[in-house]
Parts: C-alpha cells; sequence; structure tokens
C-alpha cells in the first residue's frame, strides 16, 4: 500500500495504492493519520483516489469507518472517488456507499468538495 499526495486547488487528494487488508491497514491508518487532522471545518477538504486499490479488506472498512468519523466530528470534508468495479462492489454489500460520499472521478469529487 502506498499513498501520494497532491492538491487540487484547496482540495488535498491522497492516492491510494495496492491493497488495504490485514496487513496493510495499520500503516494505512498511521499514514492518513496527519492528513485527518488537517481535514476540519477551517482546513482542506480531503478525497481519497481509490483508483490504484485493487482490494479492502474489513480491517480495511474500518480504519475508513475512524477516518470518517473523525473527520465527521471535526466538520471537515472527506470523500472517496474512482473506485474500481471490485472495490465498489465492496463498499455496496458493506454499505459504506451510505458511509461516504462517493464520486467516478477524482476531478468531480475535488470540484464538488471546493465549493
Amino acid at each position: 500500500m502506498e499513498l501520494t499526495c497532491r492538491d487540487i486547488g484547496t482540495v488535498r487528494v491522497l492516492s491510494v495504492e495496492g491493497r488495504i487488508d490485514h496487513s496493510r491497514a495499520a500503516d494505512f491508518q498511521q499514514a492518513l493519520a496527519p492528513y485527518l487532522n488537517d481535514c476540519s471545518a477551517q482546513g482542506q477538504a480531503l478525497v481519497l483516489d481509490f483508483g490504484a486499490v485493487d482490494y479492502v479488506s474489513s480491517i480495511g472498512l474500518r480504519a475508513l469507518m475512524l477516518a470518517a468519523k473523525q473527520v465527521k466530528a471535526q466538520n471537515g470534508q472527506i470523500a472517496i472517488a474512482a473506485l474500481s468495479p471490485v472495490v465498489s462492489e465492496v463498499f455496496q454489500i458493506s454499505r459504506f456507499n451510505l458511509v461516504f460520499t462517493i464520486y467516478d472521478s477524482v476531478d468531480a469529487a475535488a470540484a464538488e468538495l471546493a465549493k
């Protein structure tokens, strides 16, 4: 699992690559933490680009749930973009499509969160 950061205007985009499974979920959560701290009403909105994520396990979903709770408590904005068909199915089955706003593309997510 790799995480890279870039900004599109006022929105921070974190591109995640690889699997978020039992062996990598803790690393994902730790890498995500500093960005979550900045994702508040006064900070930057955050888009997680999952275009290169090929698998998310239940422990990966737990890390995402904790991220969503933290951002909500801080009155921030977080979204997920560019889900692969396999990961999209996991999100639908686990109903994580109700926890996060999901966008087809990073550009669409950044445009909406920049408003």
